[in-house]
């Protein structure tokens, strides 16, 4: 009875994580196929970007790691541009210890592995049923996006010495996805003042900083701003 239980339990978690990753499985097959018909270019296995998109899971710091595979070894260097490329995550951590909070064991340990931009937009925002372990929704979305990325890498790193085309381009699907996602989000959520908060100081910074650096201030900028202003957020939400 106990693992009949559980089992329905996993799969509603995992029914209603599904649809939320359709849009991902888009974007993260294209430039996973991307990435894996590059590395196959370049003289690499099909082992490479499979095992690389399965322990890596970070697609710019994969995309980076075939240049730095290729280059002189350099292990100090290659750690501190993978940790500004991906030194967002820092921050995409900070605002989910609160939701990842009650999940306990390896569940955590993946969950905190596996946070990718995407991961993190659809548990920050998912509108998840009470009946649903919101435990096991965020993991199976993880795990999903994961499965996506690596089954895509791999299938490119297989074919990609059998054609060659213009991927020009190809990277905004993912761009295209977040403009869904935040629309998606504005639709859903009555108090706007995150958005315009996030939309106004991500501006300011790209001015400030320019496009290659404004990342970073921007997110410690919309930190600081959604902490100072978080009572007055929560009393005009409930309100």
């Amino acid at each position: 009875m106990k693992n009949a239980q559980a089992k329905n339990k996993y799969l509603a978690a995992l029914r209603a994580a599904f649809p939320y990753t359709v849009p991902i499985f888009a974007g993260f097959w294209f430039l996973g196929i991307t990435y894996g018909v590059l590395m196959r270019t370049q003289g690499f296995s099909f082992w490479y970007p499979m095992l690389m998109s399965l322990t890596i899971f970070a697609g710019s710091a994969e995309f980076v790691a075939a240049n730095l595979l290729l280059g002189a070894f350099q292990p100090v260097g290659a750690f501190f541009l993978t940790l500004m490329i991906n030194a967002r995550h820092l921050f995409y951590g900070i605002s989910m210890l609160e939701r990842y909070r009650d999940v306990r064991g390896v569940k955590r340990i993946y969950l905190i592995f596996g946070m990718c931009d995407e991961s993190f937009s659809i548990n920050c925002t998912a509108d998840i049923p009470q009946s649903i372990d919101r435990g096991w929704f965020y993991f199976f979305v993880t795990l999903l996006n994961h499965i996506y990325w690596v089954t895509g890498a791999t299938l490119g790193g297989l074919f990609g010495a059998l054609f060659t085309f213009n991927t020009e381009g190809l990277d905004f699907v993912m761009t295209a996805m977040f403009v869904v996602i935040f629309l998606e989000q504005w639709q859903k959520d009555k108090q706007h003042t995150p958005a315009l908060l996030g939309l106004l100081l991500s501006a300011v910074c790209l001015v400030v900083f320019r496009a290659d650096n404004f990342i970073l201030p921007a997110m410690a900028a919309i930190l600081l701003a959604l902490t100072l202003l978080r009572s007055k957020l929560e009393r005009g939400r409930a309100a």
